[in-house]
């Protein structure tokens, strides 16, 4: 995973920046375990572990900390989440339960969250039950597998718009979510595990919330569409959500050597099993316990801050392949055919590499083509020269944004063209870009002189959820973008086809016609496009096979 480093403050994995941006955006402090102040007036809806009493705000009504899981603590720690204990009264569920344990991105700065964090939050619409159950969406965070919480995100809106129940979880991050032992056997990556037992948590209880236990759509950005993939191809998975929406992260996502600071290595999210176990047998013998026998005991004995370091939340944060959960790696799964047969929405961003090449270019610019060059180099070896010929200079105002334009391609875009004309010929499939090049700035993101952000990672964002701290706000044209794109995801989770009478036609996604839907304000922002062609996949794709 490749670093963001920023003058005098600490670096943080690749992807998760998109923390220390969302951090911002709670409208409530995560409450601590245990009894919580009534909400007498609320709502009380009967779960299949007690009953819960949410909070009405006019349009909708939320339901908050309700845990889905026993608290993964003492013996539980890393192990495969247990069922949580049942409740006598009417619990209050008022406000978000404990974020799970993480670093801040900026820092330095104190642990943050708790190890008991297994807890999500439901949005209904608020007024009369449907006829039919509602679908329901299930949404994963992103933060790199390091950081981020369900309750990041605001989905009144989205809820309301789309007469949709909406589903946030937390999920185990970091060494306590991602970590292996060769006295864990093949366990799984326990953060993928915890995704796994939200959705049958949702299975069992959408109903008593008005939603359909049948239409579930599981989608997330970043980290949390790599959680996505993981689980479209995961047999534990068969049965719990029947759509997919992936935001800026496929099966096939990795970076070359370099992408944004000169010297880390080549990086891809999914790890094999024994390389994540001989990395926790390692990090072991670092903490002071034994090798062998006895060494799971020593490390469950150590306070969970002894595990939440920069070091070993860096160290495992991929979640690892080659166990029950994955059998094999996603991409390669993928390519095979062995997912499930969900429709699915997949885009990136159109600049989505620039918010990490901006943000390091004070400690390693990129002044002239002999920096542009030295990247290059670095990140593509003999080949620099053919991707030098095919994104020059001279089509770019600087050194900056071609190397961030040959990034995001690379990275990004050419990975999910080539995942998407994988699903399409087996199941049905949609693409997007979200290209507002004009997308406000998130608030805490500073200015770089000369390097616009344009449609960067995570700035969709404040288009579809509600409560991100932004630099400017939406104009109207942008509003009606957001509106646009809020209808899509949910008619999308509706029927498993984003398009509805009165909306821009947007197409599927074929092998021999793989236009993608690109997504900006305007009278022609929504519109088809050859999206391989404006990212040089043709290319990419040569270079990929040798």
């Amino acid at each position: 995973m490749q670093h963001v480093r920023l003058p005098h403050r600490r670096g943080g994995a690749l992807l998760a920046l998109l923390l220390a941006l969302l951090s911002v955006t709670s409208a409530a402090a995560a409450a601590p375990p245990g009894p919580r102040t009534r909400t007498p007036d609320g709502p009380v809806v009967g779960t299949d572990h007690g009953q819960v009493r949410g909070r009405s705000h006019g349009t909708y009504t939320t339901y908050e900390g309700i845990p889905y899981a026993a608290p993964p603590t003492g013996p539980l720690r890393w192990r495969a989440p247990q069922p949580a204990r049942p409740w006598e009264g009417v619990r209050d569920a008022g406000a978000p339960g404990p974020v799970c344990l993480q670093l801040p991105v900026f820092g330095p700065g104190p642990v943050t969250g708790s190890e008991d964090c297994l807890y999500l939050n439901v949005t209904t619409p608020s007024g009369r039950a449907p006829g039919r159950g509602r679908p329901v969406m299930v949404w994963v965070h992103g933060g790199g597998f390091t950081g981020g919480s369900g309750s990041d995100y605001g989905t009144g809106r989205m809820a309301a718009r789309g007469d949709a129940v909406v589903v946030t979880l937390n999920y185990r991050l970091g060494a306590l979510g991602f970590f292996g032992h060769p006295e864990l056997g093949d366990a799984p990556s326990f953060g993928l595990a915890d995704q796994q037992a939200a959705l049958r948590w949702v299975q069992a209880n959408a109903a008593r919330f008005g939603g359909d236990p049948r239409n579930v759509t599981l989608f997330g950005e970043s980290a949390g569409a790599i959680s996505t993939c993981a689980q479209l191809t995961s047999p534990g998975a068969a049965g719990l959500f029947h759509k997919a929406v992936l935001q800026s992260g496929s099966c096939a996502t990795t970076f070359p050597r370099g992408a944004t600071v000169p010297g880390t290595p080549a990086a891809a999210f999914f790890v094999p099993q024994k390389t994540v176990q001989d990395a926790g047998a390692t990090a072991a013998g670092r903490l002071g316990c034994p090798e062998g026998p006895g060494a799971l005991d020593c490390l469950r004995g150590l306070s969970a801050e002894k595990l939440v370091t920069p070091e070993l939340s860096q160290e495992f944060s991929k979640p690892s392949y080659g166990n029950a959960l994955l059998p094999s790696a996603p991409d390669r799964a993928l390519t095979a055919g062995r997912f499930h047969r969900v429709p699915v929405v997949q885009g990136t961003n159109s600049d989505e590499m620039r918010l990490f090449v901006g943000l390091n270019l004070g400690t390693y610019p990129l002044r002239d083509e002999r920096d542009y060059r030295a990247r290059l180099t670095e990140s593509f070896g003999a080949a620099a020269g053919a991707v030098q010929a095919e994104y020059p200079l001279s089509k770019y105002p600087t050194p900056a944004l071609a190397w961030a334009a040959v990034l995001t391609d690379n990275t990004f875009a050419c990975s999910s063209d080539r995942v998407n004309k994988a699903l399409a010929g087996r199941t049905p499939t949609y693409a997007y870009e979200f290209a507002d090049r004009d997308a406000p700035v998130l608030q805490g993101i500073p200015e770089v002189p000369g390097f616009p952000y344009g449609a960067s990672h995570a700035f969709e964002l404040p288009y579809l959820f509600d409560g991100f701290p932004l630099q400017k706000p939406l104009n109207e044209a942008q509003v009606a973008l957001s509106d646009r794109m809020t209808d899509y995801w949910t008619r999308f989770a509706r029927t498993g086809d984003p398009n509805a009478p009165g909306a821009p036609r947007w197409p599927v996604f074929r092998d021999r016609a793989p236009l993608t839907q690109s997504l900006a304000p305007g009278a022609d922002g929504i519109r088809p496009f050859d999206f391989g062609a404006a990212h040089h996949c043709g290319f990419w794709e040569k270079q990929r096979q040798g």
